[in-house]
């Protein structure tokens, strides 16, 4: 449940614009997920890269999401998330999401007509289910990136700003509150933070804020303004995702021929993972 949750862990009128994305052309960022005991549980990617073959330049964010170490072996979960975001105005267009565990595998996809206010919901495993969604008014995102997208915010300690999740064919109205500024210290150093703390308060509660679980991030206020943590709080327990390296990658050069030549890589930073 923990990984589901993270994993998943955003329309009026065409023109509206959302706010400016929060992650830039070959950016990279990597967490270290904790659970109990486990110290190094699993860990998460999120990559964002542009694309330039469509008529409108687009933003595609990845996010992988796997279990690791001894927790892996026993609760083996993989997932995938790719979204398509529009440069121009910021929104989302299309989301496709797969994921695979011992018991369970899923594999979905989202597509936004912001004309209509309409989102069509395919579900792959599960085609009875496939349906036609109506767009509450907001910027859609998946979980994760709403959370990252914070990090565009200029929130202040008790203030807040609406966010709208989606969870598989769901949406969620959260209001995201800004509670306190925290130190918190990680593998890439200490940081002095911004803790943000999603609530539904516009709706009745459902998922896993009705199951009474909550969900905090933590950004930076150094100018970077780094997620530099996650947490996820169930009645069991917690799972915290810890920023352990942040790169901008460089886009892949093409050849005369117009091939890309292979990708450059940069050097990682590399946490100390005791539990590991």
């Amino acid at each position: 449940m923990l990984f589901r949750a993270v994993a998943c862990l955003c329309l009026i009128c065409p023109t509206l614009k959302a706010d400016p994305l929060a992650l830039s052309d070959g950016e990279v960022m990597t967490f270290r997920v904790g659970w109990g005991i486990f110290i190094h549980a699993g860990e998460i990617s999120i990559s964002a890269r542009r694309e330039t073959d469509k008529p409108e330049p687009r933003l595609r964010v990845t996010t992988t999401t796997a279990t690791r170490g001894f927790l892996g072996g026993f609760f083996p979960f993989e997932a995938k998330g790719e979204s398509w975001f529009d440069l121009g105005s910021g929104r989302l267009l299309h989301s496709t999401e797969e994921s695979r565990s011992k018991k369970k595998q899923t594999r979905q996809s989202l597509v936004f007509d912001y004309a209509k206010r309409k989102a069509g919901y395919v579900n792959d495993i599960r085609p009875e289910r496939s349906k036609e969604l109506d767009l509450p008014e907001g910027h859609p995102m998946d979980l994760i990136m709403s959370l990252v997208q914070t990090r565009t915010w200029q929130l202040k300690p008790g203030e807040k700003q609406d966010a709208l999740v989606i969870f598989d064919d769901d949406f969620y109205e959260l209001t995201i509150h800004a509670d306190a500024y925290e130190d918190v210290r990680t593998p890439m150093g200490k940081f002095r933070t911004l803790r943000l703390t999603p609530r539904m308060e516009k709706t009745e509660p459902k998922g896993m804020f009705k199951r009474g679980s909550a969900v905090h991030v933590w950004i930076s206020q150094d100018g970077k303004n780094l997620p530099v943590k996650f947490e996820v709080e169930f009645k069991f327990g917690s799972g915290v995702a810890t920023l352990i390296d942040h790169q901008i990658k460089p886009a892949p050069e093409t050849n005369s021929s117009g091939a890309a030549e292979a990708e450059i890589s940069l050097p990682v930073q590399n946490a100390s993972n005791p539990g590991s």
